[in-house]
């Protein structure tokens, strides 16, 4: 087996995570190699966050036309063809890989399309369709990301039970959808269907959807998707999920057997930190078996000696976003840039698709949970003039305060997304009323909701 050039900085994932520690190593100087077993880009780019907006911004214009319908204000019907949508949405991924590729060869990272097969102290061995060959390194980027979880009572069979990938690649839309799983995936899918003409049947194990998300969101949330006529049930059990005479056919623990011509297995995801050797370099993992086992890291996001391990499969938090910012934190605490323990700060979390939602920071019931006395302030989205004009009220922004600062937001309703950035900026920097007072906010626009919440009554959380 040949041995190439050695690296400074092995990276192994070509993600969100991965393409943004090359591009931070390059940037340092650092001899980088960026080793990607499939397509650059990553699930992000290529079967998720990517791909699932371009399928909810091209529809939107169904829930924008049924809104101003239910005012009588527009009538009319919008047809979509799902071929063309998924097309162009290939068209545009393709591009963006392509773009990703250049951006990385002008910043002189060496891309190694192959997948890693052993990994050793000090050198890790890579099978490429020309043959293997063995990569030197002095530090190691564990950013391999996560796939689908599957369990054998529902696993996809790509017939007529799917996994997000599968569903990603149809070209005519289902006359019905079995959605199990209520959490961002499925609910982010809802819509696209729902939009399309699909008739929707959404299952939660959790006695409520979206789970993770405060329980007045998930109020929100299931009213808005039963108004549009979606079948809403949480707190329900799956036993079996199979194709038969092919239609998806699921059972519930009851014995009730619901039926639809497609079903899309929403239910988490697992690690993809199953590369041979890992164990032998001190690797240590939190999980019930090696193929769904997290990398578990220390405070430098380091997994072992000069390896680090960052992005979804360490399971902090399982967000593009917070691998990338995770990702460029390992490289300049491999090159000496810094030596302080990895602190993200305040993350925002949101789910797509209409209604949206906001997190960040720490909710009441969090800080309440740990024994501390959160105050909360909000207000509805009824009297804000851009939702007014979109007709779509229905939503609040809620603000955590903690000794007289802003410890977290959450918000639900059309649009509330775009308020992340300036969320989680205040809450970093712990906002106080002054501070809420000295900024303008444009007027009129949603983020009036976020500053008349911030300035609102307080009561105790």
């Amino acid at each position: 087996m040949t041995s190439v050039d050695p690296a400074d900085l092995l990276i192994i994932g070509g993600g969100p995570a991965g393409v943004d520690a090359a591009l931070a190593g390059a940037a340092l100087g650092l001899q980088t190699v960026l080793v990607e077993a499939a397509e650059l880009g990553g699930t992000c780019l290529n079967r998720g966050c990517i791909p699932t907006k371009v399928l909810l911004g091209a529809t939107d214009a169904a829930d924008e036309l049924a809104a101003q319908s239910r005012l009588k204000l527009a009538e009319g019907r919008i047809a979509f063809s799902l071929a063309a949508l998924q097309t162009r949405k290939d068209r545009l991924v393709s591009g963006s890989r392509t773009a990703l590729a250049a951006t990385l060869a002008k910043a002189g990272v060496r891309v190694d399309a192959g997948r890693v097969t052993r990994i050793s102290p000090g050198s890790a061995r890579i099978d490429t369709p020309k043959g293997p060959h063995s990569v030197p390194y002095r530090f190691c980027i564990l950013a391999t990301g996560s796939r689908p979880a599957v369990y054998p009572a529902m696993a996809p069979d790509g017939r007529a039970v799917l996994d997000s990938t599968a569903l990603l690649g149809l070209t005519q839309v289902p006359e019905s959808l079995i959605i199990v799983g209520a959490g961002a995936i499925g609910l982010e899918f809802a819509d696209i269907f729902h939009r399309l003409g699909a008739r929707i049947i959404l299952l939660e194990g959790a006695e409520r959807i979206a789970p993770a998300e405060e329980p007045d969101v998930s109020k929100v949330l299931a009213q808005s998707l039963t108004r549009k006529g979606c079948v809403v049930r949480a707190g329900v059990r799956v036993k079996n999920l199979v194709t038969a005479d092919g239609h998806a056919v699921l059972t519930l623990d009851t014995g009730e057997d619901i039926h639809a011509d497609k079903a899309l297995v929403a239910v988490g995801r697992f690690p993809n930190s199953d590369i041979p050797g890992l164990a032998d370099l001190g690797v240590r993992f939190l999980g019930d078996g090696p193929s769904r086992a997290w990398i578990d890291v220390d405070d430098h996001l380091l997994a072992a000696p000069n390896i680090y391990a960052v992005g979804d499969v360490n399971g902090r938090t399982l967000l593009a976003h917070a691998a990338s910012h995770q990702a460029c934190y390992a490289v300049r605490h491999a090159a000496g840039k810094t030596t302080a323990p990895y602190e993200p700060g305040a993350i925002p979390g949101c789910i797509y698709g209409n209604p949206e939602t906001l997190r960040v920071g720490r909710l009441s019931r969090e800080l309440a949970a740990h024994g501390l006395e959160p105050e909360i302030s909000e207000v509805q989205l009824a009297a804000n003039p851009m939702a007014q004009a979109h007709a779509a009220t229905a939503g609040f922004v809620r603000v955590a305060w903690l000794d007289g600062r802003v410890a977290g937001v959450v918000a639900v309703g059309r649009g509330v997304a775009a308020m992340g950035t300036l969320a989680t900026l205040m809450v970093n920097q712990g906002f106080t009323r002054d501070d809420v007072e000295k900024t303008i906010f444009p007027h009129p626009g949603l983020d009036e909701s976020l500053r008349a919440a911030l300035l609102a009554g307080r009561k105790k959380g």
